[in-house]
């Protein structure tokens, strides 16, 4: 070997540790979700996840340290994807966009199991719980940040509109619809949503600008 050769090895691309395989983590993520609907959130396992991902253990530690960390960021990530911050012009559009990509999300069959199975472990787990409300909850407040920060820019709603609140007013329904009374959503309904979460977002600040008057 010449000694010209030998730079050219040592700069080869590392292998395996060093390179996270797109694929790799597609099929991971994929195997959580499939053994979350299966087997919920108390009976699934790493083990389990790497055996329906065709991957070894190694593979799923070299992403998330724990089975907590890889359920909740594969979770989180696939909520942001099918969230999309939206941008219609008005307040009313802005949430009836929202309220259709949640329910597309919340009534896919995997989602359907998987949310309500985590709500209810975090209900035993401190840090289960913990660690949603600030992972999921953060997710979702940011999209919902953007949406009310595009309202105030309008002029549609007052800087002082709670963030936290626009949010529980626009899902709050939805969630209780889709996840637990598990009735129908139709397209009238969501309409009547945005249209009442609209109006109750700008009615939450009128009082104050009547008096003010």
């Amino acid at each position: 070997m010449s000694d010209a050769e030998k730079p050219r090895r040592e700069r080869r691309a590392p292998a395996g540790a060093a390179v996270l395989q797109k694929d790799v983590t597609l099929a991971i993520q994929a195997a959580v979700f499939t053994e979350l609907a299966k087997h919920g959130y108390g009976r699934l396992s790493i083990e389990a996840v790497a055996r329906r991902a065709g991957v070894g253990k190694t593979a799923i530690y070299r992403r998330w340290s724990s089975k907590l960390q890889m359920v909740v960021e594969v979770v989180s990530a696939a909520a942001v994807k099918v969230m999309p911050v939206p941008d219609t012009g008005t307040l009313s559009g802005d949430i009836r966009e929202l309220l259709d990509a949640g329910a597309q999300a919340m009534r896919h069959p995997l989602a359907s199991q998987i949310v309500p199975d985590l709500l209810a472990e975090a209900a035993r787990n401190p840090d289960i719980a913990e660690t949603l409300e600030s992972t999921l909850r953060e997710t979702q407040q940011g999209i919902s940040a953007v949406m009310i920060a595009n309202a105030v820019e309008r002029g549609d709603l007052p800087p002082d509109t709670d963030v936290e609140l626009a949010l529980d007013m626009v899902f709050g329904p939805l969630y209780w619809r889709v996840a637990v009374t598990r009735s129908p959503v139709s397209e009238d309904y969501l309409d009547d949503l945005a249209e009442g979460a609209t109006a109750a977002l700008i009615g939450a600040h009128a009082p104050e600008e009547r008096s003010a008057g």
